[in-house]
């Protein structure tokens, strides 16, 4: 087995995120679906940009912004996503080895944009996605680097490439090469209406293995399993999977393993300003804990404390080192 040189490797859309601030009402005259994600066209992304606030642009994407909070717990990471040769492009790539994330993906000399996403948050800290993945959705198994996947401790998917086909196909490459290395791959499923675009598949691989731990916030699951009751969506998420982790916001998050559940709360915050990336940054916490060895408490701990940074700011990505923060609650890392 090759020596590992990172903890995790994520795969996932490279995405630009455009922040604004937006009242329920914006929503509605807009037909967007609170706390939803959206997949829209080029000319629909411009409607929107002509339409919202004022904005700010962070580069984002899903798994990237838990890679980077993996490599804020001072963890080796690295990303693998798509971009241009554009302005976009270019802030992307910057952002995310400025923070210290291997990103040697080559962006493309043509076709759509760089990707972006519109995030519109509502006072109530609620954050509602409309996604032009332009360049992100031509991510092919071609750039998928076999050494650098086997190198990885845990290669981590995001369910949003089920969307774009050569990415799924992309995607079941990398957990080939990563289970033929011995290797762990994790899945987040992303969104509730993801999962219900794609729910046969997302079932099959949790029960054939081809995800080896899974993130799903309580929509997503009760979606999975359509059903409303939770302990029976549990029930069915441990006959399914090897090892889940459901994150319930203020009620914390639930451990499934085989023969174990355990329930850890949520870290306090002062007043939530921004839930974008909560789950993003708890799966980075959780991820970080498992490829460095420890139980699964203190995964959910790292997690619950990276979820609570980012959500009491503006942004999916921490603003302070995670590593000195976890120091601080006593968790050396």
């Amino acid at each position: 087995m090759p020596d590992v040189k990172y903890d995790v490797l994520g795969l996932g859309n490279a995405i630009v995120d455009v922040l604004a601030r937006a009242e329920d009402d914006f929503l509605a005259r807009q037909g967007m679906q609170k706390g939803g994600m959206m997949l829209i066209d080029e000319a629909r992304a411009e409607s929107i940009y002509q339409a919202m606030g004022p904005a700010v642009e962070i580069s984002g994407g899903s798994a990237a912004n838990t890679i980077v909070g993996v490599a804020s717990f001072g963890g080796r990471a690295a990303f693998v996503g798509k971009i241009k040769d554009d302005e976009l492009g270019k802030v992307f790539a910057h952002d995310i080895r400025a923070v210290g994330v291997a990103f040697d993906s080559k962006p493309a000399a043509d076709g759509p944009s760089t990707g972006r996403c519109y995030v519109l948050v509502t006072p109530d800290g609620e954050r509602t996605m409309n996604t032009f993945l332009g360049a992100a959705q031509n991510l092919t198994p071609g750039e998928v680097d076999a050494a650098t996947v086997a190198s990885a401790a845990i290669t981590y998917l995001e369910g949003y490439l089920w969307d774009p086909p050569h990415a799924k196909e992309a995607f079941r490459k990398a957990a080939t090469i990563a289970h033929s290395a011995g290797r762990r791959v994790a899945l987040t499923l992303s969104d509730a209406f993801c999962v219900g675009r794609y729910r046969p598949e997302f079932v099959d691989l949790l029960r054939t293995g081809t995800a080896d731990l899974v993130f799903a916030n309580e929509s997503e699951l009760l979606s999975l399993y359509e059903t409303k009751d939770f302990d029976e969506a549990v029930k069915s998420l441990r006959a399914d999977a090897r090892l889940a982790v459901v994150t319930r916001s203020e009620k914390g998050c639930v451990v499934v393993a085989k023969d174990d559940t355990t329930a850890v709360p949520a870290a306090p915050i002062k007043q939530l300003v921004d839930a974008t990336g909560a789950g993003d940054l708890f799966a980075a916490g959780f991820l970080f804990g498992l490829a460095r060895g420890r139980d699964h408490r203190t995964c959910a701990w790292l997690g619950a404390m990276a979820a609570a940074e980012v959500i009491q700011h503006i942004g999916a990505r921490p603003e302070v080192s995670l590593k000195d923060l976890a120091g601080k609650n006593g968790l050396s890392v």
